[in-house]
């Protein structure tokens, strides 16, 4: 991988990561595109993730101090501390994919764009259903509960797969559940923060101890890390956005096109 290939796929991973269009699925259609090898494939997909993590914090920096200010000042029971409960609980689904899954949810990455492609036309589906729903719906909506939490972790446990989008699957399962959209759009974008620092801390250890290997230069490595951190930052922005004024059927749109193109693609 050069430094343009790391540049492309970074703006890639840092646009698609917010974005209900699937990051990893495309990922896995411009790496097919570019044709970069599979082991540089998963050491860049660690380090472009790590990059849109802290993209997140730095858009939701005052939300995290107040969440760490709440929950570690006092030791009574507050509306940090229970926040930050329903992040822990919503991550319970993934734990146990990682933990017990780990190997079998890798083997689906560079199998082809077929999978990519399905999975992207239930990311339309999701998206489109969510919106008519939540236009359908009377009131508000609520904040975040815990029946919530786990739903939307579940959801986040089933987009581990290539093309399911993360942020289309958790924020539609949240409007489908009925929370207001401002809260769950904040809570998608906050409940992956430790799932994918803990995955890549996980990996580091593995490449310190010799178990695997980076496989990526260093110029490509901070190209593709800086690409998905600014254009991740822009990205949060403007999903909350698209979030709240309910434009999220053009994105269902989108993705039932580039799913269809991806699955044609495979059988031509």
């Amino acid at each position: 991988m050069n430094w343009l290939e790391a540049l492309i796929l970074g703006i890639v991973q840092g646009l698609t990561e917010f974005l209900p269009v699937s990051s990893s699925g495309h990922l896995e259609i411009c790496q097919a595109l570019l044709g970069t090898s599979g082991e540089e494939n998963l050491s860049f997909a660690i380090l472009v993730h790590t990059a849109t993590v802290l993209s997140t914090l730095v858009i939701f920096y005052r939300e995290v101090a107040q969440l760490f200010k709440g929950t570690f000042t006092t030791l009574r029971w507050n509306a940090e501390k229970d926040y930050v409960a329903k992040i822990f609980v919503s991550m319970i689904p993934v734990f146990i994919v990682g933990m017990f899954f780990k190997d079998d949810v890798e083997a689906f990455f560079g199998n082809g764009l077929l999978l990519v492609g399905i999975c992207l036309l239930v990311t339309a589906v999701l998206l489109a259903l969510s919106e008519w729903l939540q236009k359908k719906r009377q009131g508000a909506g609520h904040e975040v509960g815990y029946k919530d939490a786990v739903i939307i972790g579940i959801a986040q446990a089933c987009a581990v797969l290539p093309g399911l989008s993360r942020s289309g699957s958790t924020i539609a399962t949240g409007l489908l559940c009925g929370v207001k959209k401002e809260s769950v759009a904040q809570f998608s974008f906050l409940m992956v923060l430790i799932p994918i620092l803990g995955e890549a801390f996980l990996d580091m250890l593995d490449i310190l101890q010799g178990e695997a290997s980076m496989n990526l230069e260093l110029l490509p490595a901070v190209t593709g890390f800086i690409a998905a951190f600014v254009t991740g930052c822009f990205a949060c922005r403007f999903m909350i956005e698209i979030v709240r004024r309910q434009r999220l059927v053009w994105f269902a749109v989108y993705c039932a096109i580039v799913g269809s193109i991806a699955i044609v693609t495979t059988f031509c």
